[in-house]
């Protein structure tokens, strides 16, 4: 594994045909035949596959920057490097359909003025004709300043699989690509998930994901709970983890590990008992409950214990409420976030694990989920 960084601001290089900066195949791999079982990988090869990843997450990313159109050069010819052309419809479409993400933000009073992408290829395996290569992308956007009252950025990581085939000639073409994280999809990521129908929920209420007329603070002082210093930690260590703490991302996502570390940094007490009891909240140094790490079981400890309460307007949140959300609406919650910020005018900007982000405005997560079930707490 060669570890290869690759920078792009979005604007500045999009108009570059992939072809540019791709190496040929059998300039960058060992000179073993397709057949082979296992391929050298060399710098050559890795910069190669980290380049078209940076194009492509590049691309999608000017998609939702205000005033940028993003286009890509058609499938270059068999002397390059190149995506697939099946791909490159698949990309073609996904860019058109962020295009309407951008205009659905824009309508919620959202936008973004400038952008940049690095993406850094952590690990290639390839085996005879096939490359499978595992990239980390980190993008930083900057927020149009509409009401004046916004974070200046908003940036979050992302890690992405890339498909590889060697086409005829020896050339390497990007065949698929498909992000592996579990959360809310990035504002980039274009929405491929299916959706089933919705199951009643016996425990917390979905909220309400329209803008109110009038914007509800937080009460200050609820239950004696720091909520400067949930949101500090969150915003902390969002992208750089605590190191004190284990980290759930191979083991169905850190989201409600990272908040609970976030609760107990602002007062909440451990509830001791059985780990696999909702009812009981607590970490040590082997092991914690399942309430701790798990979206689910966090909801009813939560609200049976009264340490929260649900609220009706996902907008209602102030700073250290939490907001989960059921991507599929099958009545199984998938993913916990915190409110770090919150603008004079009322939107509240969350941060969470799994992708890792931060203040994502709560305009944002709902533009790009639109048809997912969300739950908003008060603390």
């Amino acid at each position: 594994m060669i570890p290869t960084t690759f920078r792009s601001a979005v604007g500045a290089a999009l108009t570059v045909a992939v072809s540019a900066v791709l190496l040929p195949a059998s300039a960058a791999s060992a000179a073993e035949s397709a057949e082979s079982k296992t391929r050298t990988v060399d710098s050559a090869t890795t910069q190669s596959f980290g380049r078209i990843a940076d194009a492509v997450l590049t691309e999608r990313t000017a998609a939702i920057v205000d005033g940028r159109s993003a286009r890509r050069a058609a499938p270059q010819s068999a002397g390059t490097v190149r995506l697939s052309a099946a791909l490159a419809r698949v990309e073609n479409t996904a860019v058109s359909s962020l295009g309407k993400r951008k205009a659905r933000l824009a309508a919620l009073g959202e936008a973004y003025t400038a952008a940049d992408t690095k993406t850094t290829v952590n690990k290639t395996r390839i085996t005879g004709s096939r490359a499978i290569v595992q990239v980390t992308e980190n993008t930083t956007l900057r927020y149009k300043k509409i009401r004046g009252d916004e974070p200046a950025t908003t940036g979050f990581e992302a890690h992405h699989e890339l498909s590889f085939a060697l086409a005829q000639g020896g050339k390497w073409e990007l065949t698929g690509m498909r992000s592996t994280d579990d959360g809310p999809v990035a504002i980039n990521e274009p929405q491929t998930a299916t959706v089933t129908s919705a199951v009643a929920l016996p425990n917390a209420k979905p909220a309400a994901t329209a803008r109110p007329s009038r914007p509800q603070a937080k009460p200050p002082g609820t239950a004696g709970y720091n909520y400067k210093a949930m949101a500090a930690y969150a915003e902390k260590y969002w992208k750089n983890y605590n190191p004190a703490y284990r980290k759930f991302n191979d083991a169905g996502g850190d989201c409600t590990n990272f908040i609970s570390q976030a609760l107990k940094a602002g007062g909440w007490k451990h509830d001791s008992g059985v780990y696999s009891d909702y009812r009981n909240w607590w970490y040590d140094s082997s092991y914690q409950t399942l309430s701790w790490v798990g979206a689910n079981e966090w909801s009813w400890f939560t609200l049976g214990s009264k340490r929260a309460t649900n609220l009706s307007n996902v907008y209602h949140m102030g700073v250290g409420d939490v907001m989960q959300m059921d991507f599929d609406r099958d009545g199984s919650k998938d993913h916990t976030m915190m409110t770090t910020y919150r603008s004079s005018s009322g939107v509240p900007y969350l941060t969470y694990h799994s992708v890792n982000t931060y203040r994502k405005s709560v305009a944002s997560i709902v533009a790009s989920n639109p048809r997912a079930l969300y739950y908003a707490y008060r603390t």
